[in-house]
């Protein structure tokens, strides 16, 4: 262990940099090494601090800062409340990924200010398996296999277990191509 210590000794740029390195001990290293960090802190505070220009906004900075995780989910929770800020799900039903991320929730703004209507269409349905002929069971098992990713004992133990839902929150066009699909090999699906 010290050759080890040694030899991280005379590697360390901070040794190199002082004429009397040999009387340097790792914790006269370690506290400069601290000190650099924490004045690098500092300074990135100190710019985060000239950014914001109010001096309002910077206390609150601070008062929140200083909060334990449980203070900091009970003031998520108040300023949800207070504010009327809908919980919206992670991962979430929003079929086009990223892009259509920012528009969710200004779409969903417009909607409440509109008239709901009487009777919402369905966009997500769950595909369930409901049974297959039996002469079409290795077809069956190959596109289950191919679909939901699975290995070919999960997809025959899956197929041997039907019926059991396939897939769930599922487009229509998606879900109405895979029930053909699957009609086509011999197998009944159902869209729920």
């Amino acid at each position: 262990m010290a050759t080890v210590a040694r030899c991280a000794f005379r590697q360390c740029r901070l040794c190199r940099a002082t004429p009397a390195a040999s009387a340097i001990t790792g914790t006269a290293i370690r506290s400069r090494r601290n000190r650099d960090i924490q004045s690098q802190r500092n300074q990135s505070t100190d710019a985060n601090n000239a950014a914001s220009s109010s001096p309002k906004v910077s206390g609150i900075v601070d008062q929140i800062s200083q909060l334990t995780l449980l203070e900091t989910a009970d003031l998520v929770s108040a300023l949800k409340t207070r504010l009327n800020i809908p919980d919206i799900p992670m991962g979430g039903f929003m079929g086009g990924g990223a892009p259509g991320a920012g528009a969710a929730p200004a779409a969903a703004a417009a909607e409440e200010d509109e008239p709901a209507p009487k009777q919402e269409e369905r966009t997500l349905f769950n595909l369930k398996l409901k049974a297959f002929d039996a002469a079409a069971k290795p077809k069956v098992i190959k596109e289950i296999k191919s679909m939901l990713g699975l290995s070919l004992v999960d997809s025959k133990k899956f197929a041997e277990s039907v019926p059991k839902m396939m897939k769930e929150s599922v487009a229509k066009d998606e879900g109405e191509k895979i029930i053909e699909t699957m009609k086509a090999i011999g197998a009944e699906v159902v869209m729920e």
